[in-house]
Protein backbone atom coordinates (compact mmCIF):
# COMPACT_ATOMS: atom_id res chain seq x y z
CA UNK A 1 0.00 0.00 0.00
CA UNK A 2 1.44 3.45 -0.87
CA UNK A 3 1.25 6.09 1.62
CA UNK A 4 -1.86 7.52 1.60
CA UNK A 5 -2.34 11.18 1.27
CA UNK A 6 -3.41 13.17 4.27
CA UNK A 7 -7.21 13.39 4.82
CA UNK A 8 -9.15 16.22 4.06
CA UNK A 9 -11.88 15.09 6.60
CA UNK A 10 -13.02 16.89 9.27
CA UNK A 11 -14.97 14.93 12.72
CA UNK A 12 -17.74 17.34 13.74
CA UNK A 13 -19.57 17.81 16.28
CA UNK A 14 -18.99 14.46 17.61
CA UNK A 15 -17.61 14.14 21.69
CA UNK A 16 -14.58 12.27 22.05
CA UNK A 17 -15.04 8.53 22.27
CA UNK A 18 -13.11 6.02 24.02
CA UNK A 19 -10.21 4.56 21.72
CA UNK A 20 -11.85 6.71 18.94
CA UNK A 21 -7.73 6.91 17.75
CA UNK A 22 -7.57 3.17 16.55
CA UNK A 23 -10.93 3.89 14.38
CA UNK A 24 -10.20 7.27 13.28
CA UNK A 25 -6.57 6.95 12.07
CA UNK A 26 -5.19 9.27 9.39
CA UNK A 27 -4.71 6.83 7.43
CA UNK A 28 -8.04 5.32 7.20
CA UNK A 29 -9.36 8.40 6.95
CA UNK A 30 -7.61 9.42 4.05
CA UNK A 31 -9.03 6.37 2.50
CA UNK A 32 -12.44 7.21 3.49
CA UNK A 33 -11.78 10.62 1.62
CA UNK A 34 -10.55 9.22 -1.40
CA UNK A 35 -13.78 7.10 -1.44
CA UNK A 36 -15.80 10.10 -1.28
CA UNK A 37 -13.65 11.84 -3.70
CA UNK A 38 -13.77 9.04 -6.33
CA UNK A 39 -17.58 7.79 -5.58
CA UNK A 40 -19.64 10.12 -4.27
CA UNK A 41 -20.79 12.73 -7.16
CA UNK A 42 -21.85 8.88 -8.60
CA UNK A 43 -24.15 8.11 -5.96
CA UNK A 44 -25.83 11.65 -6.02
CA UNK A 45 -26.36 10.92 -9.88
CA UNK A 46 -27.93 7.47 -8.81
CA UNK A 47 -29.93 9.34 -5.89
CA UNK A 48 -31.63 11.68 -8.41
CA UNK A 49 -32.16 8.23 -10.72
CA UNK A 50 -34.31 7.45 -7.52
CA UNK A 51 -36.37 9.89 -8.03
CA UNK A 52 -36.74 10.09 -11.71
CA UNK A 53 -37.82 6.17 -11.97
CA UNK A 54 -40.31 6.58 -8.72
CA UNK A 55 -42.01 9.40 -11.11
CA UNK A 56 -42.15 7.60 -13.82
CA UNK A 57 -44.09 4.78 -11.95
CA UNK A 58 -46.29 6.66 -10.70
CA UNK A 59 -47.30 7.83 -13.94
CA UNK A 60 -47.69 4.73 -15.49
CA UNK A 61 -48.27 2.68 -12.45
CA UNK A 62 -46.06 -0.41 -13.72
CA UNK A 63 -42.80 -1.83 -14.04
CA UNK A 64 -40.96 -4.38 -16.35
CA UNK A 65 -38.00 -5.88 -16.76
CA UNK A 66 -35.54 -3.67 -18.80
CA UNK A 67 -35.12 -3.78 -22.58
CA UNK A 68 -31.88 -2.55 -22.99
CA UNK A 69 -30.77 -5.26 -20.67
CA UNK A 70 -32.04 -8.53 -22.03
CA UNK A 71 -29.40 -9.54 -23.30
CA UNK A 72 -27.99 -9.97 -20.06
CA UNK A 73 -30.36 -11.84 -19.32
CA UNK A 74 -30.85 -14.38 -22.16
CA UNK A 75 -26.82 -15.13 -21.88
CA UNK A 76 -26.84 -18.85 -20.45
CA UNK A 77 -22.90 -18.21 -20.02
CA UNK A 78 -21.97 -15.97 -17.36
CA UNK A 79 -21.73 -16.68 -14.11
CA UNK A 80 -21.05 -15.08 -10.87
CA UNK A 81 -17.37 -16.12 -9.15
CA UNK A 82 -17.02 -18.91 -6.92
CA UNK A 83 -17.99 -18.64 -3.49
CA UNK A 84 -14.90 -18.78 -0.95
CA UNK A 85 -14.58 -21.73 1.50
CA UNK A 86 -15.69 -19.29 4.37
CA UNK A 87 -19.04 -18.50 2.39
CA UNK A 88 -19.76 -21.90 1.14
CA UNK A 89 -22.29 -22.99 3.97
CA UNK A 90 -24.56 -20.17 5.04
CA UNK A 91 -27.82 -22.08 5.87
CA UNK A 92 -28.75 -20.12 9.20
CA UNK A 93 -27.47 -16.43 9.14
CA UNK A 94 -28.17 -14.32 12.43
CA UNK A 95 -28.62 -10.50 12.12
CA UNK A 96 -27.93 -7.85 14.79
CA UNK A 97 -26.11 -4.60 14.86
CA UNK A 98 -22.35 -4.32 16.76
CA UNK A 99 -22.83 -3.52 20.11
CA UNK A 100 -20.12 -5.11 22.15
CA UNK A 101 -22.81 -8.30 23.87
CA UNK A 102 -24.16 -8.97 20.28
CA UNK A 103 -20.56 -9.34 18.84
CA UNK A 104 -19.98 -11.93 21.01
CA UNK A 105 -23.09 -13.40 21.02
CA UNK A 106 -23.82 -13.19 17.51
CA UNK A 107 -20.67 -14.73 16.79
CA UNK A 108 -20.86 -17.43 19.40
CA UNK A 109 -24.06 -18.25 18.52
CA UNK A 110 -23.87 -21.25 16.10
CA UNK A 111 -24.98 -19.83 13.43
CA UNK A 112 -22.60 -19.81 9.94
CA UNK A 113 -22.80 -16.07 9.66
CA UNK A 114 -23.33 -13.14 11.56
CA UNK A 115 -24.49 -9.97 9.71
CA UNK A 116 -23.16 -7.55 11.39
CA UNK A 117 -25.17 -4.12 11.01
CA UNK A 118 -24.41 -0.69 10.70
CA UNK A 119 -28.04 -0.11 8.45
CA UNK A 120 -31.20 -0.94 9.61
CA UNK A 121 -30.98 -2.40 13.37
CA UNK A 122 -28.04 0.32 14.32
CA UNK A 123 -29.29 3.86 15.22
CA UNK A 124 -26.23 5.83 13.26
CA UNK A 125 -25.23 7.67 16.47
CA UNK A 126 -21.52 8.41 16.36
CA UNK A 127 -20.99 6.14 19.31
CA UNK A 128 -22.78 3.43 17.32
CA UNK A 129 -20.88 4.10 14.23
CA UNK A 130 -16.94 4.60 15.49
CA UNK A 131 -17.82 1.63 18.63
CA UNK A 132 -19.10 -0.62 16.31
CA UNK A 133 -16.26 -0.53 14.32
CA UNK A 134 -13.85 -1.04 16.93
CA UNK A 135 -15.63 -3.97 18.27
CA UNK A 136 -15.26 -5.45 15.34
CA UNK A 137 -11.66 -5.03 15.12
CA UNK A 138 -11.55 -6.06 18.79
CA UNK A 139 -13.24 -9.58 17.87
CA UNK A 140 -11.14 -10.39 15.38
CA UNK A 141 -7.87 -9.88 16.81
CA UNK A 142 -9.80 -11.68 19.92
CA UNK A 143 -9.80 -8.74 22.36
CA UNK A 144 -12.92 -8.42 22.92
CA UNK A 145 -15.18 -9.41 26.48
CA UNK A 146 -18.07 -8.01 28.10
CA UNK A 147 -20.20 -8.23 31.87
CA UNK A 148 -23.37 -7.48 32.41
CA UNK A 149 -23.69 -4.55 34.73
CA UNK A 150 -26.86 -5.60 35.80
CA UNK A 151 -26.56 -9.45 36.00
CA UNK A 152 -23.23 -9.81 36.49
CA UNK A 153 -22.75 -12.15 33.32
CA UNK A 154 -19.73 -12.28 31.33
CA UNK A 155 -19.21 -13.31 28.24
CA UNK A 156 -16.40 -14.48 26.13
CA UNK A 157 -15.56 -15.72 22.54
CA UNK A 158 -15.77 -19.58 21.97
CA UNK A 159 -12.76 -21.00 19.70
CA UNK A 160 -11.91 -19.12 16.14
CA UNK A 161 -13.69 -22.53 14.46
CA UNK A 162 -16.64 -22.08 16.34
CA UNK A 163 -17.52 -18.97 15.29
CA UNK A 164 -19.60 -17.54 12.63
CA UNK A 165 -18.54 -15.63 9.54
CA UNK A 166 -19.32 -11.88 9.57
CA UNK A 167 -20.89 -10.16 6.12
CA UNK A 168 -21.22 -6.35 7.32
CA UNK A 169 -23.89 -4.29 6.18
CA UNK A 170 -23.10 -0.81 5.64
CA UNK A 171 -25.96 2.42 5.97
CA UNK A 172 -27.81 2.34 2.91
CA UNK A 173 -26.65 4.78 -0.29
CA UNK A 174 -29.46 7.67 0.84
CA UNK A 175 -28.16 8.37 4.69
CA UNK A 176 -25.15 10.65 5.42
CA UNK A 177 -22.61 10.74 8.07
CA UNK A 178 -23.38 14.66 9.64
CA UNK A 179 -19.86 13.87 11.60
CA UNK A 180 -17.61 13.29 9.01
CA UNK A 181 -17.79 16.08 6.32
CA UNK A 182 -14.97 17.17 3.34
CA UNK A 183 -13.30 20.73 3.20
CA UNK A 184 -16.64 22.36 1.61
CA UNK A 185 -18.57 21.38 4.74
CA UNK A 186 -20.31 18.01 2.56
CA UNK A 187 -21.00 14.99 4.78
CA UNK A 188 -19.37 11.84 3.59
CA UNK A 189 -22.30 9.22 2.42
CA UNK A 190 -22.26 6.79 5.26
CA UNK A 191 -22.12 3.89 3.15
CA UNK A 192 -18.41 5.10 2.18
CA UNK A 193 -17.98 5.71 5.75
CA UNK A 194 -19.25 2.00 7.18
CA UNK A 195 -17.14 0.33 4.65
CA UNK A 196 -14.36 2.46 4.34
CA UNK A 197 -13.61 1.84 7.64
CA UNK A 198 -14.20 -1.36 8.11
CA UNK A 199 -12.52 -2.37 5.29
CA UNK A 200 -9.48 -0.77 5.44
CA UNK A 201 -8.70 -1.81 9.32
CA UNK A 202 -9.46 -5.53 8.32
CA UNK A 203 -9.34 -6.37 5.12
CA UNK A 204 -5.90 -8.04 5.54
CA UNK A 205 -6.32 -9.24 8.63
CA UNK A 206 -9.55 -11.39 7.22
CA UNK A 207 -7.41 -12.78 5.07
CA UNK A 208 -5.35 -13.93 7.37
CA UNK A 209 -7.87 -15.56 9.41
CA UNK A 210 -9.00 -17.51 6.18
CA UNK A 211 -11.89 -15.41 5.74
CA UNK A 212 -12.33 -12.51 3.61
CA UNK A 213 -14.25 -8.99 3.54
CA UNK A 214 -17.32 -9.71 3.01
CA UNK A 215 -20.71 -7.52 2.78
CA UNK A 216 -24.62 -6.86 2.79
CA UNK A 217 -25.74 -4.32 0.20
CA UNK A 218 -28.51 -2.81 1.18
CA UNK A 219 -31.70 -0.75 0.06
CA UNK A 220 -30.30 -1.37 -3.83
CA UNK A 221 -32.62 -0.19 -6.16
CA UNK A 222 -31.01 -0.81 -9.68
CA UNK A 223 -27.96 -2.34 -11.52
CA UNK A 224 -26.60 1.10 -11.60
CA UNK A 225 -25.92 0.86 -7.86
CA UNK A 226 -24.52 -2.46 -7.93
CA UNK A 227 -22.24 -1.43 -10.45
CA UNK A 228 -21.21 1.66 -8.07
CA UNK A 229 -20.46 -0.85 -5.51
CA UNK A 230 -18.48 -3.31 -7.64
CA UNK A 231 -16.21 0.72 -9.05
CA UNK A 232 -15.71 0.85 -4.93
CA UNK A 233 -14.76 -2.86 -4.57
CA UNK A 234 -12.21 -3.23 -7.60
CA UNK A 235 -10.99 0.62 -6.12
CA UNK A 236 -10.02 -0.23 -2.35
CA UNK A 237 -8.51 -4.14 -3.13
CA UNK A 238 -5.91 -1.99 -4.90
CA UNK A 239 -5.77 0.47 -2.90
CA UNK A 240 -4.85 -1.99 0.14
CA UNK A 241 -3.27 -4.38 -1.94
CA UNK A 242 -5.12 -7.64 -1.84
CA UNK A 243 -6.35 -9.44 -4.98
CA UNK A 244 -9.43 -8.42 -6.77
CA UNK A 245 -12.12 -10.90 -6.32
CA UNK A 246 -11.36 -11.30 -2.45
CA UNK A 247 -14.53 -8.91 -1.61
CA UNK A 248 -17.88 -10.84 -1.43
CA UNK A 249 -21.14 -8.92 -1.57
CA UNK A 250 -24.91 -10.51 -0.98
CA UNK A 251 -27.21 -8.23 -2.22
CA UNK A 252 -30.50 -7.51 -0.55
CA UNK A 253 -33.21 -7.39 -2.91
CA UNK A 254 -35.67 -5.36 -0.56
CA UNK A 255 -37.12 -3.00 -3.00
CA UNK A 256 -39.62 -3.78 -6.22
CA UNK A 257 -37.52 -2.05 -8.66
CA UNK A 258 -34.15 -4.37 -7.60
CA UNK A 259 -36.68 -7.28 -8.01
CA UNK A 260 -36.76 -7.01 -11.72
CA UNK A 261 -33.21 -6.45 -12.23
CA UNK A 262 -31.65 -9.09 -10.59
CA UNK A 263 -30.08 -11.11 -12.95
CA UNK A 264 -28.14 -7.67 -13.95
CA UNK A 265 -27.16 -6.90 -10.00
CA UNK A 266 -25.63 -10.32 -9.87
CA UNK A 267 -23.69 -9.32 -13.91
CA UNK A 268 -22.50 -6.33 -12.24
CA UNK A 269 -21.29 -7.92 -9.18
CA UNK A 270 -19.96 -10.73 -11.07
CA UNK A 271 -16.36 -10.98 -9.95
CA UNK A 272 -17.59 -10.13 -6.34
CA UNK A 273 -20.97 -11.64 -5.92
CA UNK A 274 -21.81 -13.91 -3.35
CA UNK A 275 -25.60 -13.74 -3.52
CA UNK A 276 -28.98 -12.64 -2.85
CA UNK A 277 -31.01 -11.90 -0.02
CA UNK A 278 -34.75 -11.68 0.56
CA UNK A 279 -35.59 -8.38 2.29
CA UNK A 280 -39.44 -9.05 2.80
CA UNK A 281 -39.96 -6.05 5.05
CA UNK A 282 -37.97 -3.51 3.42
CA UNK A 283 -39.81 -5.12 0.06
CA UNK A 284 -43.53 -4.91 1.08
CA UNK A 285 -42.36 -0.88 2.38
CA UNK A 286 -40.57 -0.64 -1.40
CA UNK A 287 -43.72 -2.07 -2.63
CA UNK A 288 -45.63 0.74 -0.61
CA UNK A 289 -43.62 3.69 -1.57
CA UNK A 290 -43.34 3.18 -5.17
CA UNK A 291 -46.95 2.20 -5.89
CA UNK A 292 -48.27 4.85 -3.07
CA UNK A 293 -50.68 6.77 -5.32
CA UNK A 294 -52.00 3.65 -7.58
CA UNK A 295 -55.03 3.19 -6.22
CA UNK A 296 -57.19 0.08 -4.17
CA UNK A 297 -55.40 -2.07 -6.29
CA UNK A 298 -52.25 -1.41 -4.65
CA UNK A 299 -53.71 -1.19 -1.13
CA UNK A 300 -51.93 -3.73 1.16
CA UNK A 301 -53.32 -5.15 3.98
CA UNK A 302 -52.39 -5.14 7.50
CA UNK A 303 -48.35 -6.08 7.47
CA UNK A 304 -48.85 -9.11 9.34
CA UNK A 305 -51.28 -10.26 7.34
CA UNK A 306 -48.72 -10.43 3.93
CA UNK A 307 -47.00 -13.42 4.86
CA UNK A 308 -44.70 -15.28 2.36
CA UNK A 309 -46.89 -17.58 0.88
CA UNK A 310 -49.07 -14.60 -0.67
CA UNK A 311 -48.81 -14.62 -4.67
CA UNK A 312 -46.74 -11.61 -5.18
CA UNK A 313 -44.12 -12.65 -2.39
CA UNK A 314 -43.95 -16.06 -3.26
CA UNK A 315 -43.30 -14.75 -7.34
CA UNK A 316 -40.63 -12.80 -5.81
CA UNK A 317 -38.94 -15.44 -3.53
CA UNK A 318 -38.80 -18.25 -6.31
CA UNK A 319 -37.50 -15.72 -8.89
CA UNK A 320 -34.86 -15.11 -6.92
CA UNK A 321 -33.95 -18.57 -5.61
CA UNK A 322 -33.97 -19.33 -9.64
CA UNK A 323 -31.99 -16.13 -10.94
CA UNK A 324 -29.16 -17.10 -8.14
CA UNK A 325 -28.71 -20.64 -8.93
CA UNK A 326 -29.17 -20.08 -12.51
CA UNK A 327 -25.91 -17.90 -11.95
CA UNK A 328 -24.36 -20.05 -9.27
CA UNK A 329 -24.95 -17.53 -6.39
CA UNK A 330 -26.39 -18.19 -3.08
CA UNK A 331 -30.50 -17.71 -2.35
CA UNK A 332 -30.77 -16.28 1.39
CA UNK A 333 -34.25 -16.37 2.95
CA UNK A 334 -36.16 -13.95 4.77
CA UNK A 335 -36.09 -13.04 8.47
CA UNK A 336 -37.78 -14.75 11.46
CA UNK A 337 -38.42 -12.09 13.66
CA UNK A 338 -40.19 -13.43 16.32
CA UNK A 339 -38.08 -13.00 19.60
CA UNK A 340 -38.43 -15.52 22.25
CA UNK A 341 -40.23 -15.05 26.21
CA UNK A 342 -38.94 -16.14 29.05
CA UNK A 343 -42.15 -16.25 30.93
CA UNK A 344 -44.73 -17.38 28.14
CA UNK A 345 -43.88 -21.35 26.76
CA UNK A 346 -47.27 -21.40 24.93
CA UNK A 347 -46.44 -17.98 22.98
CA UNK A 348 -43.09 -19.98 22.11
CA UNK A 349 -44.76 -22.99 21.08
CA UNK A 350 -47.31 -21.44 18.79
CA UNK A 351 -44.20 -18.88 17.37
CA UNK A 352 -41.32 -21.42 16.91
CA UNK A 353 -44.13 -23.95 14.87
CA UNK A 354 -44.74 -20.61 12.64
CA UNK A 355 -40.94 -20.06 12.46
CA UNK A 356 -40.18 -23.75 11.52
CA UNK A 357 -42.86 -23.95 8.80
CA UNK A 358 -41.50 -20.70 7.36
CA UNK A 359 -37.82 -22.51 7.19
CA UNK A 360 -39.06 -25.48 6.10
CA UNK A 361 -41.08 -23.47 3.13
CA UNK A 362 -37.75 -21.86 2.04
CA UNK A 363 -35.61 -24.97 2.14
CA UNK A 364 -38.02 -26.61 0.34
CA UNK A 365 -38.09 -24.11 -2.32
CA UNK A 366 -34.11 -24.49 -2.99
CA UNK A 367 -32.88 -21.42 -0.51
CA UNK A 368 -29.58 -21.85 0.69
CA UNK A 369 -30.10 -20.67 4.11
CA UNK A 370 -31.79 -17.73 5.88
CA UNK A 371 -32.23 -15.38 8.66
CA UNK A 372 -33.26 -15.11 12.23
CA UNK A 373 -33.47 -12.26 14.90
CA UNK A 374 -32.39 -14.82 18.01
CA UNK A 375 -29.69 -16.85 18.68
CA UNK A 376 -32.77 -19.54 20.16
CA UNK A 377 -34.17 -19.52 16.49
CA UNK A 378 -30.77 -20.88 15.34
CA UNK A 379 -31.53 -24.32 16.42
CA UNK A 380 -35.01 -24.73 14.60
CA UNK A 381 -33.75 -22.94 11.14
CA UNK A 382 -30.66 -25.12 11.11
CA UNK A 383 -32.87 -28.29 11.46
CA UNK A 384 -35.32 -26.74 8.49
CA UNK A 385 -32.00 -26.70 6.20
CA UNK A 386 -30.16 -29.78 7.53
CA UNK A 387 -32.98 -31.99 6.78
CA UNK A 388 -32.91 -30.51 2.69
CA UNK A 389 -29.51 -29.89 2.29
CA UNK A 390 -28.29 -32.86 4.76
CA UNK A 391 -23.65 -32.71 4.15
CA UNK A 392 -24.13 -30.77 1.22
CA UNK A 393 -23.41 -26.97 1.85
CA UNK A 394 -25.79 -25.87 0.12
CA UNK A 395 -28.27 -26.68 -3.02
CA UNK A 396 -27.32 -24.40 -5.66
CA UNK A 397 -27.43 -27.43 -7.85
CA UNK A 398 -31.35 -27.13 -7.69
CA UNK A 399 -32.22 -24.41 -10.39
CA UNK A 400 -35.27 -24.38 -10.52
CA UNK A 401 -36.22 -24.16 -14.25
CA UNK A 402 -40.15 -24.75 -13.16
CA UNK A 403 -40.37 -21.48 -11.68
CA UNK A 404 -42.17 -18.98 -14.54
CA UNK A 405 -42.49 -15.43 -13.06
CA UNK A 406 -43.75 -13.00 -15.67
CA UNK A 407 -43.45 -8.95 -14.66
CA UNK A 408 -46.89 -8.46 -13.54
CA UNK A 409 -46.90 -11.48 -11.22
CA UNK A 410 -44.65 -9.27 -8.91
CA UNK A 411 -46.94 -6.45 -8.24
CA UNK A 412 -50.14 -8.67 -8.32
CA UNK A 413 -51.24 -7.48 -4.76
CA UNK A 414 -54.93 -7.48 -5.42
CA UNK A 415 -54.59 -11.21 -5.65
CA UNK A 416 -54.53 -11.51 -1.91
CA UNK A 417 -57.62 -11.70 -0.12
CA UNK A 418 -56.52 -9.96 3.17
CA UNK A 419 -57.51 -5.79 3.42
CA UNK A 420 -56.63 -3.85 6.36
CA UNK A 421 -58.39 -3.70 9.62
CA UNK A 422 -58.63 -1.44 12.94
CA UNK A 423 -56.21 -4.04 14.46
CA UNK A 424 -53.83 -3.47 12.03
CA UNK A 425 -53.98 0.50 11.93
CA UNK A 426 -52.78 0.29 15.84
CA UNK A 427 -50.63 -1.98 15.11
CA UNK A 428 -49.29 0.32 12.83
CA UNK A 429 -49.23 3.00 15.32
CA UNK A 430 -47.97 1.22 17.97
CA UNK A 431 -44.99 -0.26 16.43
CA UNK A 432 -44.20 3.09 14.68
CA UNK A 433 -44.13 5.14 18.06
CA UNK A 434 -42.46 2.36 20.14
CA UNK A 435 -40.09 1.40 17.45
CA UNK A 436 -39.08 5.75 16.87
CA UNK A 437 -38.68 6.22 20.53
CA UNK A 438 -35.60 3.53 20.72
CA UNK A 439 -34.22 5.09 17.38
CA UNK A 440 -34.04 8.05 18.90
CA UNK A 441 -32.06 6.99 22.33
CA UNK A 442 -29.72 4.85 20.02
CA UNK A 443 -31.37 1.68 19.21
CA UNK A 444 -31.72 0.14 15.91
CA UNK A 445 -32.98 -3.33 16.96
CA UNK A 446 -36.20 -3.08 19.04
CA UNK A 447 -38.13 -6.31 20.84
CA UNK A 448 -41.61 -5.28 20.70
CA UNK A 449 -44.27 -7.32 21.32
CA UNK A 450 -42.27 -10.51 21.11
CA UNK A 451 -40.67 -9.36 17.36
CA UNK A 452 -37.52 -7.66 16.68
CA UNK A 453 -37.93 -4.60 14.65
CA UNK A 454 -36.01 -2.36 13.05
CA UNK A 455 -36.02 0.12 10.77
CA UNK A 456 -37.79 -1.32 8.22
CA UNK A 457 -40.25 -2.59 9.80
CA UNK A 458 -40.92 1.23 11.32
CA UNK A 459 -40.81 2.45 7.64
CA UNK A 460 -43.85 -0.30 6.57
CA UNK A 461 -46.24 0.80 9.68
CA UNK A 462 -45.76 4.65 8.78
CA UNK A 463 -46.34 4.01 4.85
CA UNK A 464 -49.33 1.98 4.96
CA UNK A 465 -51.13 4.85 7.35
CA UNK A 466 -49.88 7.41 4.73
CA UNK A 467 -51.09 4.76 1.75
CA UNK A 468 -54.33 4.18 3.87
CA UNK A 469 -55.72 7.75 4.13
CA UNK A 470 -54.65 8.51 0.70
CA UNK A 471 -56.75 5.71 -0.67
CA UNK A 472 -59.57 6.25 1.49
CA UNK A 473 -59.14 2.82 3.03
CA UNK A 474 -62.54 1.47 4.76
CA UNK A 475 -61.34 -1.07 7.98
CA UNK A 476 -63.37 -3.52 8.61
CA UNK A 477 -65.14 -2.00 11.75
CA UNK A 478 -66.35 0.17 8.95
CA UNK A 479 -64.52 3.18 9.73
CA UNK A 480 -62.43 5.16 7.26
CA UNK A 481 -58.96 5.91 7.42
CA UNK A 482 -58.09 9.76 7.88
CA UNK A 483 -55.68 11.72 9.60
CA UNK A 484 -58.09 12.30 12.30
CA UNK A 485 -58.44 8.48 12.71
CA UNK A 486 -54.64 8.02 13.13
CA UNK A 487 -54.06 10.96 15.79
CA UNK A 488 -56.50 9.46 17.69
CA UNK A 489 -55.08 6.35 17.76
CA UNK A 490 -51.65 7.76 18.04
CA UNK A 491 -52.60 9.70 21.12
CA UNK A 492 -54.61 6.51 22.86
CA UNK A 493 -51.13 4.93 22.05
CA UNK A 494 -49.10 7.31 23.78
CA UNK A 495 -51.34 7.64 27.17
CA UNK A 496 -51.29 3.46 27.39
CA UNK A 497 -48.01 3.37 27.23
CA UNK A 498 -47.15 6.23 29.61
CA UNK A 499 -49.51 3.89 31.80
CA UNK A 500 -48.00 1.12 31.14
CA UNK A 501 -44.36 2.62 32.05
CA UNK A 502 -44.89 5.05 34.45
CA UNK A 503 -45.08 8.90 34.60
CA UNK A 504 -40.97 9.38 35.20
CA UNK A 505 -39.57 6.63 32.69
CA UNK A 506 -41.91 8.36 30.23
CA UNK A 507 -40.86 11.70 31.05
CA UNK A 508 -37.20 10.98 30.81
CA UNK A 509 -37.79 8.92 27.49
CA UNK A 510 -38.45 10.58 23.97
CA UNK A 511 -42.26 9.17 23.97
CA UNK A 512 -43.37 12.63 22.63
CA UNK A 513 -40.76 13.32 19.86
CA UNK A 514 -41.74 9.81 18.54
CA UNK A 515 -45.27 10.53 18.07
CA UNK A 516 -45.26 13.46 16.38
CA UNK A 517 -42.50 12.00 14.35
CA UNK A 518 -44.95 9.20 13.31
CA UNK A 519 -47.58 11.95 12.50
CA UNK A 520 -45.38 13.70 10.40
CA UNK A 521 -44.36 11.03 7.97
CA UNK A 522 -47.73 9.10 7.66
CA UNK A 523 -49.52 12.45 7.61
CA UNK A 524 -47.78 14.47 5.33
CA UNK A 525 -48.88 15.05 1.81
CA UNK A 526 -45.03 15.00 1.09
CA UNK A 527 -43.82 11.43 1.26
CA UNK A 528 -40.65 11.36 3.11
CA UNK A 529 -38.32 8.82 1.09
CA UNK A 530 -37.12 7.07 4.21
CA UNK A 531 -38.69 8.24 8.21
CA UNK A 532 -35.05 7.97 8.84
CA UNK A 533 -33.94 10.99 6.86
CA UNK A 534 -36.19 13.22 9.31
CA UNK A 535 -35.57 10.98 12.32
CA UNK A 536 -31.23 11.15 11.71
CA UNK A 537 -32.29 15.00 12.31
CA UNK A 538 -33.40 14.72 15.83
CA UNK A 539 -30.92 11.78 16.97
CA UNK A 540 -28.50 13.03 19.83
CA UNK A 541 -24.87 11.82 19.28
Amino acid sequence: MSAPAPSTLAIVDAEPLPRQEEVLTEAALAFVAELHRRFTPRRDELLARRAERRAEIARTSTLDFLPETASIREDDSWKVAPAPAALQDRRVEITGPTDRKMTINALNSGAKVWLADFEDASAPTWENVVLGQLNLIDAYTRKIDFTDERTGKSYALRPDEELATVVMRPRGWHLSERHLVDERGVPVPGALVDFGLYFFHNAQRLLDLGKGPYFYLPKTESHLEARLWNEIFVFAQDYVGIPQGTVRATVLIETITAAYEMEEILYELRDHAAGLNAGRWDYLFSIVKNFRDGGAKFVLPDRNAVTMTAPFMRAYTELLVRTCHKRGAHAIGGMAAFIPSRKDPEVNKVAFEKVRADKDREAGDGFDGSWVAHPDLVPIAMESFDKVLGDKPNQKDRLREDVDVKAADLIAIDALDAKPTYAGLVNAVQVGIRYIEAWLRGLGAVAIFNLMEDAATAEISRSQIWQWINAGVVLDNGEKVTADLARKVAAAELDAIRAEIGDEAFTAGHWQEAHDLLLKVSLDEDYADFLTLPAYEQLKG
